[in-house]
């Protein structure tokens, strides 16, 4: 036998269709739907001072959301989740999902359609450019002759 579908799924099958394509949405953000989403964290923002402050934020603004939590995460990372949904009166539901991976740890959500168009937490560049090695003046007065473009003759 190929698969484990009961006689009930293939009836459910003939009578509504295969499953909804946005089946795949909801694996990916803990069985919602991306449309009713206020923000979404990965799993490494989940563990960061900076998602947890854009978590509080969206909190603040949205308290008849609810927050459901990634149960793959260490439990030790989602205290603070936790005691801000707390806080803010938000209901939290810890979702693991066996079947299917993500690397979400945490979405708050409506029960409904908002559609907000930026949900995720931007990774922004840290104070300036970058430069490479060897655009990088090394001593004191290479970084001086480069500020007041002095060349070297």
């Amino acid at each position: 036998m190929m698969s484990n579908k009961s006689v009930d799924d293939y009836l459910t099958d003939g009578i509504y269709g295969t499953r909804l394509p946005k089946d795949d949405e909801r694996k990916q953000f803990l069985g919602t739907l991306r449309e009713r989403i206020v923000i979404a964290l990965t799993i490494g923002q989940v563990m960061t001072d900076k998602g947890l402050g854009k978590l509080e934020e969206a909190m603040k603004n949205n308290t008849q959301a609810k927050l459901l939590i990634n149960g793959h995460v260490a439990n030790k990372f989602l205290k603070e989740e936790k005691a801000l949904a707390d806080k803010y009166h938000i209901p939290y539901t810890t979702i693991t999902d066996e079947e299917s991976e993500t690397d979400i740890g945490a979405v708050l959500t409506y029960d409904y359609a908002i559609d907000k168009e930026d949900i995720f937490i931007k990774e922004e560049v840290e104070n300036e450019p970058k430069l490479s090695p060897e655009d990088k003046p090394t001593s004191f007065i290479a970084k001086l002759k480069h500020w007041f473009g002095a060349s070297e003759k």
